[in-house]
């Protein structure tokens, strides 16, 4: 008989962990499980994709950070579904949705770690440390992150890594030329990437001032800023005080990364902390180089001077001296990329990553917590 699995995250947007839950939700065994998704905030791009493997959605609909009627409205639908097993990801599903199975006598729990959390404080990391003690299983996503929530007194013995999956990058059905045009470039423009979430843990102003040192030694270098956030305006004020806005683009949110990845040079990731990073995953699989502070969860992706390089966090020289290499190297480059692409198809597939989460559902279910 299949076992019915409930996934509850906070959103279906394009972002990391909604690709990586919809990744699963869409692959994992149909004969063996009964996949079911709830976005406890809002729906999004991924739910028509969801609905077209034939996962359902529910959305709830939470409104504010402390919503008692969504947590009656997700304990109904958790009711009512009667699942054999609830994985929640990130911080609010995390906390409604254990909360919820708890109180629907849910007996396996699976909860998803993503990232290394510094923004967390006191009140949230002991809501992780309570709910963590009616837990199956902590997922974490690098080595990293565990090492972090152990860190933060929850339990070794709960948390298992499973590394994000990524599936071989698509041709792109755009020409760079086609998108040079499109973005009102030059023909002999050399394409930087940067792709996430405009707000303070990624430093984009990081990649601001290096697209300015890159502007010092050569002016065919343009920065394509991709992603939205509540940072952008105050991003945009700082390029613009910088005066670079010839060269670094704020493109916002796109559907359309995958075809626009194959045309970047390289890849930027200026972060200050992470989990295990979608876009440099996606951009290692198109065979792009990268370029990316040496942090938690990248260092687990970049092997420095054979898929990319790593540089300390700050280090804005750095990512310019780096990137002007591969720029002016094309054979480096391309040897780069191509090492990068076989290290995401050998060692960080989504079949990989499916089989994993499958298996411990799997043994979960059977009752061994061992």
């Amino acid at each position: 008989m299949k076992k019915r699995i409930l996934q509850i995250i906070p959103t279906l947007d394009r972002s990391g962990a909604e690709k990586q839950m919809s990744l699963l939700a869409r692959r994992l065994p149909a004969d063996e499980f009964d996949v079911h998704v709830c976005a406890l905030t809002r729906g999004g791009p991924l739910s028509a994709g969801l609905r077209e493997a034939g996962v359902p959605v529910t959305v709830i609909g939470k409104r504010w950070r402390i919503d008692p009627r969504a947590y009656w409205r997700l304990k109904q639908l958790v009711g009512r579904l009667r699942p054999d097993l609830i994985q929640t990801w990130l911080f609010a599903a995390n906390s409604y949705g254990r909360a919820a199975g708890i109180a629907c006598g849910v007996k396996c729990l699976v909860a998803g770690e993503r990232c290394v959390d510094r923004w967390k404080g006191w009140i949230e990391l002991s809501i992780d440390r309570r709910l963590a003690r009616y837990t199956t299983r902590i997922v974490a996503n690098s080595p990293g992150v565990r090492e972090f929530y152990v860190g933060h007194d929850l339990p070794a013995e709960k948390i298992e890594v499973i590394p994000n999956g990524i599936g071989p990058a698509q041709p792109s059905g755009t020409t760079r030329r086609q998108l040079l045009t499109e973005l009102h470039l030059p023909a002999n423009s050399r394409l930087i990437g940067l792709v996430g979430r405009l707000w303070r843990q990624k430093r984009v102003e990081d990649a601001i001032w290096a697209a300015d040192l890159l502007k010092v030694i050569r002016d065919d270098v343009h920065l394509l800023i991709i992603g939205d956030g509540p940072h952008r305006s105050r991003l945009q004020r700082f390029r613009n005080q910088v005066e670079i806005a010839d060269k670094v683009h704020f493109l916002g949110h796109r559907g359309d990364v995958p075809q626009l990845l194959p045309h970047f040079d390289v890849l930027w990731s200026t972060s200050a902390y992470e989990g295990q990073s979608n876009s440099i995953m996606e951009a290692m699989a198109a065979a792009v180089s990268v370029v990316a502070t040496d942090i938690t969860g990248t260092r687990d992706l970049v092997v420095p001077e054979v898929t990319g390089y790593l540089v300390p966090p700050g280090d804005r020289a750095g990512i310019a001296r780096h990137t002007n290499r591969l720029l002016d190297d094309p054979d480096l480059s391309r040897r780069l990329g191509q090492a990068a692409q076989s290290r995401m198809a050998t060692q960080f597939s989504v079949e990989q990553m499916v089989e994993r989460y499958a298996k411990l559902y799997g043994k979960l279910l059977e009752g061994d917590t061992h």
